[in-house]
Formats: structure tokens, C-alpha cells, sequence
């Protein structure tokens, strides 16, 4: 007797977040979404209602717009990272900012579950810094940051990309940026400080998980101008293998992105180790590289992301070729945003949001599969 097939799984959006998003965001999740459920050929159930009967154990697959906490994969049915484009954490801390650096001092204030030995295990991999959660350390711990030299960025740990960060250079501005902050949020979700690099470039690392299929990739992220004229992300162009983060040890193309992986690769199973309860079916890691205060080129992973980035949509467009299968070879995609309301996307390219009258944000977003090298 031949086996019954197993029926189409539905593919939900889900809301972990109660912060508000912005339309392009909201727009981005939709079209991930839809496009996960046409290439595996299962069905687009649209967002999901917290009211409603659970699914069934594993015919429900969930992309988050956050990192889900284990209370909340467990609340949507979800049992492991194939159930979701993302990740879930046994705290919610755990998928922000803060895991990244150590506390300032053994007797500094931490939330629940902090691996406190974690810090240790990632100073090699991470630049000079410190995670907070008393408003009272801020200012001790930007000056010791402050006495290596140079700039120190400080960082709201709930805030996403770059957003509310701040540059101090001495100790009066640090002071009165410090002065500025709000404390129940510092207590609450904590705050990053740590060493600016000069000249400094980003590399994107990270590995999908989907149907069975492991995906890696290594590229570079650009910057644009918004309508502001501030400087922010303009999208990134990434080299994709077939396998996980490992398999990209060949193909890095010089010596910043061969530090970049090893770091990654090195943070990555630190996390683990250090929080069990962790797994993801979407692994992103930005990679800084550039000159610290003394002029010598510094490398180090800035954060991760576990759950739908700006990288994704090329993710998937990569996702589409390999499914229709590959000759194992890299392939070379790209993502773009732009914020000229002029601009319309190019042929081929596959389009998750477009909206030139948008107040806010890009007005264009566009994934592209590149016919040659981006990366040479």
C-alpha cells in the first residue's frame, strides 16, 4: 500500500511583540509568509488569532515577527525549529542585545537565568564591552570604555538595528547621556555599551533551516542615505552554500570575513551551551570589522538575530533555487531597501514592499537572485 501523503501544513504570521511595527515590517513578515507556504506548497493562513484553538501538533508553521520565548513557542504548539522561520529562547533577554557582553562587575544586577560565565566565553569574539541593567553602572561602566580611547556607543538593548543609539566621546557627554535614559527601561530590558571601530564594515553570517534543507551565507551589508539624510541600512549581498554555518569555511573571500565566520561560529556554540533551551531555524549574525581608538583593525560580532531580518527575503530567494535543485554551487543574492520614492524596482527583482508615499522607513524593499558574483 502506498503511504498517505501528509497534508499541507498552514503557515501563520504570529505577533510575539506588543511593541508597534511599521507598515514595511508588517508588510515584510506577510510576504515571508506567503512565500514560504507556495514553495513548500502549503497553504498561507494569514495572522494568527491568540483566541483561537490551538493547531494540531505539526500542521501549523508559525514566522514570528520576534524571537519567541519557550512560554510562547509552547502557547502556538510549537515543539522545535521545524515549526517556525525563527527562534526561540528560554528567556526573553537571551535573543536581545544584552547576551552579547558580560556585566560590568560579579555583583551587578541580572535577570533571571543570566549565564553568568557566558561573558568570558564570548570576549573573544565580541568588542570591548559591558550589559547593564542598574541605571546606577551606566556611567562607571561607559568610563572604563571611555579610558581605552575613542568613542563608545551606547545601545537600548529592546530597540532594533540601530535605533536610539547613541556616540558619546568623553565623560560629560557620557554623563549626560546617561542623565537621559529611561531607567525602569534600562532595568527592564538593560543597556549595551561598548567600543566604536572607525572605517568600520558589517558582515552578515547566518544559516536557514526550512523543509529539511540547511542553507548558509556570508556577504557584506551597505549603507544609504534615508530622507533624513541620516545613515542607515540599505541592504546586503550575500553568497549562499548549501549546508550549515560550517560548510561556509571555503568560500570566505578574505581576511575579514574568514575572522567573522570563525567568531560566529565560535559565539554561536557559546549560546547553546550556555542556554540549552535555545534552537532556531533562523540564525543571523552581524559582524563589525574596523579600527579601534589606537588604529588597529578590530573584528567582532555586534549581535544575532533568530527571528525575520532585513536578510531575509533574500534568504528565501535563495531558498526557491536550491528547493528547484542546484548544481552545488555558491549562489549570489541580494537584498535592497531604498528610500527614494523615485525609484522603482529593477526586472526581476521580487518585490515585499512598495509604497513611495510611505512617511517612514524605506519606500522600497526587493530581493534579487544576482546572474553574476556579487561578492568578487
Amino acid at each position: 500500500m502506498s503511504p498517505v501523503p501528509a497534508p499541507p501544513r498552514s503557515v501563520f504570521t504570529a505577533d510575539a511583540c506588543a511593541c508597534p511595527r511599521d507598515v514595511h515590517e508588517r508588510a515584510s513578515q506577510a510576504w515571508a509568509a506567503r512565500r514560504l507556504a507556495t514553495l513548500l506548497g502549503w497553504e498561507f493562513a494569514g495572522a494568527h488569532d491568540p483566541r483561537s484553538p490551538s493547531p494540531q501538533p505539526g500542521r501549523a508553521y508559525f514566522v514570528p515577527d520576534e524571537t519567541l520565548t519557550t512560554a510562547q513557542a509552547d502557547a502556538l504548539g510549537i515543539a522545535g525549529e521545524d515549526d517556525l522561520f525563527g527562534g526561540v529562547v528560554p528567556h526573553a533577554f537571551v535573543a536581545s542585545k544584552v547576551v552579547t557582553h558580560a556585566l560590568p562587575g560579579p555583583g551587578s544586577a541580572a535577570p533571571e537565568g543570566w549565564a553568568h560565565a557566558l561573558g568570558a566565553h564570548l570576549a573573544g569574539t565580541v568588542l570591548p564591552g559591558f550589559s547593564v541593567f542598574d541605571p546606577d553602572e551606566v556611567e562607571a561602566a561607559g568610563l572604563r570604555l571611555l579610558a581605552l580611547g575613542g568613542q563608545v556607543r551606547l545601545k537600548p538593548a529592546q530597540a532594533r538595528g540601530g535605533g536610539g543609539q547613541q556616540l558619546v566621546a568623553d565623560p560629560q557627554a557620557l554623563r549626560e547621556a546617561a542623565a537621559a535614559l529611561d531607567p525602569d527601561s534600562i532595568r527592564r530590558y538593560g543597556l549595551v555599551l561598548e567600543q566604536h571601530l572607525d572605517q568600520a564594515d558589517t558582515v552578515s553570517v547566518g544559516e536557514i533551516r526550512v523543509a529539511g534543507l540547511r542553507l548558509a551565507y556570508l556577504g557584506r551589508q551597505r549603507q544609504i542615505r534615508d530622507r533624513q539624510g541620516e545613515e542607515v541600512y540599505g541592504g546586503s549581498s550575500l553568497r549562499v552554500v548549501r549546508g550549515g554555518l560550517e560548510a561556509l569555511q571555503d568560500h570566505a573571500r578574505d581576511a575579514t570575513e574568514r575572522t567573522a565566520l570563525r567568531q560566529v561560529l565560535a559565539y554561536d556554540a557559546a549560546v547553546q551551551a550556555a542556554y540549552p533551551g535555545f534552537y532556531a531555524s533562523r540564525r543571523n549574525y552581524d559582524v563589525v570589522a574596523g579600527l579601534d581608538p589606537a588604529g588597529r583593525w578590530r573584528c567582532g560580532v555586534l549581535e544575532q538575530s533568530w527571528r525575520l531580518g532585513g536578510a531575509s527575503p533574500a534568504e528565501l530567494a535563495a531558498l526557491e533555487v536550491f528547493l528547484a535543485g542546484d548544481d552545488g554551487q555558491p549562489l549570489d543574492v541580494s537584498c535592497h531597501e531604498s528610500h527614494d520614492p523615485e525609484q522603482a524596482p529593477p526586472p526581476g527583482a521580487q518585490v515585499h514592499f512598495h509604497d513611495p508615499a510611505a512617511v517612514r522607513g524605506p519606500v522600497l524593499k526587493y530581493a534579487l537572485v544576482d546572474p553574476v558574483p556579487v561578492l568578487s
